[in-house]
């Protein structure tokens, strides 16, 4: 039998290759040109170093799929950046001794590496990093990726003197016996890679901020400096780049929230928790308006349900305990339920000493927990149980996470036929999560929200058509906001992953109904494993504002696994119960992020049908002061938001200031359009637009506002136009 392994290319070509045959070799056959472009590989799918050999990747089961990635791959952009954060933690090394390395991965926009060393670094280290950074990529060393065993790996790491890798292999890696390293120069770290030929593909590379983070995450852990970064492979990239940051920075929405009195995060309230001021609160309300109105006129019906729920409920659905680390604690009707589920936790997390657990036990018979079939030699987990069984005899209640059990009991608390399907849902929700405060962001990462929520409840043959009318919707909505740059992501589950509930049969059923929608309906589209909600697979939105950053906003989920739970049931034509199937959707995904998402992509300056303040009329003078109020209660009454500028002053200073609060339209008004019935229209964009009759003035904001035109040409710092 030959040993050859057959490599097939995207075009189809297949040839036979030596096991030891690497990518690289495979672009060297082809041209040096090609070879030197060559960042990485893809192989059977999966992104790994070009020069592994097909021996050490194919699986011997068929022709192994070779595609080979360089700088015009989106992929290879994530490789350079992994490489990059080891060139850091190298540099990082060189500078400053006991340096204690955790871990480096990519992110959105860069890469950031997490040390332990004495030396708090600042951005004032930064020069010095990047210039030993960049002597290190002028070298243009190897990136030469070697495996050891278990207990090889162990003694490397600690003759290196890196005790969090060694306590990463014992722990983390448990059920890894052979482990990868990279070797660059006098640099080793572990890491499953994959990594660049060598440093000097890396064409630009910036420092970018510093923070504190903790090992693995854990606030009760070991503290370390988390060093940011970026790289590319071009100059001009980084420049593009930066000026984005730059951009980014002017259009801040906690800057401009503020700044336009638009929402405020108080610390007596709590963090996380959003006062929508006034301003805000108009554009919160125009959003639910419309949004509402086309529910509505879609079959939608609108439906309430209390902000806590029963805590049996949200374990039925499978929200409790599955998003414990993020919801907030349980209320109990005693304090001693409360105690219990502290302990219960402790338990659970393994804190508590053999003694500790059992006068942990003794305790709770005190406070009138039966034990019937507890004993000392129990382990961590009967104990935590028998606490779990006498916490549900009592009443437990849940700040809601998530809108879904409550309709799920709205569907079950009538008879429902097939006749009445689909069931269309809606609520403008508030749920409540325990974010990491360190995670919390204004508007755009909060702990409390309001959702665009809406379930679908339909028969297993209107499920295709149900979900292209989701899709169809949050396409609408999305573009109504002037949001019409963005990608589909098909998001699935992991097969590997024990965290997903329901059958395969299910999940199957429900990723094949959802591709075919998506490729029927054209939208560009992009699968994900891994990304599925835990109880089925959806489609999320990923949004390009105008400066082409990327959002994750509206989704529409399906899903046969709550309606098996919750054991919802329809009488079919047969006169027989039917389960129906569930489609989770939120076009705006919540009103706090979507709203903190358009105060950034239009810096503020709302299209002027979510304008908060829509027209501003300004008087000459106090004589002319009357005549501005009538005008005023005229575009008032025609449901146009309108102010009036009563303050002294000479226009001129008034238009200035209505243009720096970003207000849509200025009505300039003196005797001479008293006398006539008009007023001086004057637009932020566009200047003076002349005089005309209040009436013709109403008219052309009204159907504006009903067109939802969008002009984005707003920046932060852009000058006001001369009066």
């Amino acid at each position: 039998m030959s040993t050859e392994i057959e490599v097939r290319l995207p075009d189809g070509t297949t040839a036979a290759h030596a096991p030891e045959t690497t990518p690289m070799d495979i672009a060297r056959g082809i041209s040096e040109g090609l070879a030197r472009g060559v960042i990485a590989a893809e192989v059977d799918g999966k992104i790994v170093d070009s020069f592994r050999s097909f021996g050490e990747l194919s699986t011997g089961t068929g022709p192994v799929d070779l595609k080979l990635l360089t700088s015009r791959d989106a992929e290879a952009l994530d490789v350079l950046r992994h490489s990059a954060a080891h060139v850091m933690a190298r540099a990082i090394m060189r500078l400053y001794k006991g340096v204690s390395l955790a871990f480096g991965p990519t992110t959105d926009g860069g890469f950031y590496y997490d040390f332990d060393l004495d030396k708090t670094i600042s951005e004032e280290d930064f020069s010095a990093i990047e210039a030993e950074m960049k002597k290190i990529i002028k070298a243009k060393e190897p990136f030469e990726r070697f495996s050891l065993p278990r207990d090889e790996a162990v003694k490397l790491c600690q003759d290196l003197e890196q005790d969090l890798k060694v306590e990463h292999i014992e722990t983390g890696l448990s059920d890894q016996e052979t482990l990868s390293f990279y070797r660059q120069g006098e640099f080793v770290d572990l890491c499953r890679g994959p990594h660049i030929p060598d440093a000097g593909k890396i064409k630009a590379i910036k420092m970018m901020s510093v923070a504190g983070s903790h090992w693995k995450g854990d606030v009760s852990g070991r503290s370390l400096q988390r060093l940011y970064g970026t790289a590319f492979f071009d100059k001009k990239e980084l420049k593009a780049y930066l000026e984005q940051i730059e951009e980014a920075k002017r259009r801040d929405h906690r800057v401009l929230g503020k700044q336009h009195g638009l929402f405020s995060i108080s610390p007596d309230v709590g963090q996380g928790l959003c006062l929508w001021l006034p301003k805000g609160a108009r554009v919160r309300v125009a959003l639910e308006d419309f949004l509402r109105k086309e529910l509505l006129s879609r079959g939608y019906d609108p439906v309430y349900s209390p902000q806590i729920g029963r805590v049996e409920m949200y374990e039925t659905s499978g929200h409790f305990p599955y998003y414990r680390d993020s919801q907030f604690a349980p209320l109990f009707s005693s304090e001693v339920g409360g105690l219990l589920d502290a302990w219960s936790e402790r338990l659970g997390a393994g804190t508590l000493s053999g003694d500790d657990e059992d006068k942990l036990m003794a305790a709770a018979e005190v406070f009138g927990v039966t034990l019937p079939d507890y004993k000392p030699s129990a382990t961590a987990d009967r104990k935590r149980e028998v606490l779990n069984d006498w916490q549900s005899l009592h009443e437990r209640y849940l700040l809601r996470p998530m809108n879904c059990p409550h309709h799920c009991q709205i569907f079950k608390a009538q008879p429902r036929s097939y006749r009445q399907l689909p069931l269309r849902l809606f609520e403008f929700g508030s749920v409540f999560r325990h974010e990491q405060t360190g995670e919390l962001n204004g508007m755009l990462r909060v702990r409390g929200f309001t959702q665009d929520d809406a379930h679908i409840f339909c028969t297993a043959d209107q499920v295709e058509a149900e979900f292209q009318a989701t899709i169809e919707l949050t396409s609408f909505v999305l573009k109504s906001v002037g949001l019409d740059d963005y990608q589909v992501q098909l998001s699935l589950r992991d097969p590997k992953s024990d965290k997903y509930v329901g059958s395969e049969e299910n999940w199957d059923q429900a990723e094949s109904s959802l591709r075919g929608v998506l490729e029927q309906s054209g939208l560009n589209f992009v699968e994900e494993e891994g990304e599925a909600a835990f109880y089925g697979p959806k489609a999320d939105f990923m949004i390009r504002d105008c400066i082409g950053r990327s959002w994750q906003l509206g989704t529409v989920q399906l899903d046969y696994n709550l309606p098996e739970r919750f054991k919802l049931e329809y009488n079919g034509n047969d006169n027989s119960a039917h389960r129906p199937v569930m489609i989770h959707r939120a076009p705006f995904g919540s009103l706090e992020r979507f709203t903190g998402m358009l105060i950034e992509h239009f810096a503020g300056a709302f299209p002027l049908w979510l304008s908060p303040e829509q027209v501003r009329v300004l008087p000459l003078s106090d004589k002319s002061l009357d005549y501005a109020v009538a005008v005023a209660e005229q575009l008032t009454d025609a449901g146009l938001k309108a102010t009036v500028d009563n303050t002294g002053g000479k226009v001129q200073a008034k238009i200035r200031n209505a243009q720096l609060d970003l207000v849509n339209y200025m009505a300039v008004v003196g005797p001479k359009e008293a006398e006539a019935g008009q007023v001086a229209l004057r637009d932020r964009i566009d200047g003076d637009l002349g005089s005309m009759p209040t009436a013709e003035a109403i008219a052309r904001l009204k159907k504006e506002i009903e067109e939802r035109t969008v002009r984005q040409v707003y920046k932060p710092d852009e000058k006001p136009a001369e009066a």
